[in-house]
């Protein structure tokens, strides 16, 4: 009876430790920390602050310097022609684009169910709205400002597919161009309680010679709430001749 009884705390500890192992992520953290929705996906609903990425040529995550972006001829000089004091269509109030919005200051909330992640934006006070429910990307869409995303899980990463872009509109601050032919596949992995692991990667063949990346980490900040933002086309810059 006693070695039976061995046996069995034996297996007990074995199946405990296999459990405790399998609960490990890649980076060596429990996943345990990662919280979780109903349906054991990772829960990304919160206001995150993110950095301010004014230049996608530097990673988001430290703003160090990674080099030239590769441009097709025709991308480098629609970039060396951009001169934001002549013009720049987000002193306009015009949408700022998909990319651009990731880019801001500003924070973003992310509101998460099994069938839609929606993204809010204080900056330009605009919405995205991304189905997660595996629905194929259409075909008959005029192109737009954000483009159209559809989503999909690999594992616990959120992989946001996003193309239909209008031409009007540039990747950062800086100018930096695409055209009709953008897209952008961005993926979001909470790695703790605290975080989310961003990655999005630019693919646009008639401006850049190969897709290309940037990386950077939000943080959640339970303490805020985004706020009204009101974009004037009277502001000074206008008065004073700063920009057209």
């Amino acid at each position: 009876m006693r070695s039976q009884t061995t046996i069995v705390i034996t297996v007990a500890v074995i199946v405990f430790s296999m459990v405790a192992l399998a609960s490990q992520s890649r980076d060596g953290k429990s996943s345990s920390a990662i919280p979780r929705l109903p349906d054991g996906r990772p829960d990304l609903n919160g206001v995150w602050d993110h950095p301010f990425v004014q230049n996608m040529e530097m990673d988001g995550r430290d703003q160090k310097g990674a080099g030239p972006l590769p441009f097709t001829p025709e991308g480098a000089s629609i970039f060396k022609s951009f001169d934001a004091a002549n013009y720049d269509y987000t002193g306009r109030c015009l949408p700022l684009g998909l990319t651009r919005s990731m880019n801001s200051p500003m924070p973003i909330q992310i509101l998460q169910t099994n069938k839609d992640v929606v993204f809010l934006f204080e900056a330009w006070n605009m919405f995205h709205v991304v189905p997660v429910d595996g629905r194929p990307h259409p075909t008959d869409l005029v192109p737009q400002w954000n483009g159209l995303s559809v989503g999909h899980w690999e594992g616990d990463t959120l992989v946001i597919e996003t193309s239909h872009f209008n031409d009007k509109s540039n990747l950062d601050t800086i100018g930096h161009p695409h055209s009709d032919q953008l897209r952008v596949v961005q993926r979001f992995m909470r790695t703790d309680d605290k975080h989310i692991a961003y990655e999005i990667t630019i693919n646009d063949p008639k401006i850049f010679t190969k897709p290309w990346k940037n990386v950077r980490t939000f943080t959640l900040r339970p303490d805020w709430e985004i706020l009204e933002y009101s974009c004037e086309e009277n502001n000074k810059d206008f008065i004073e001749g700063h920009i057209k």
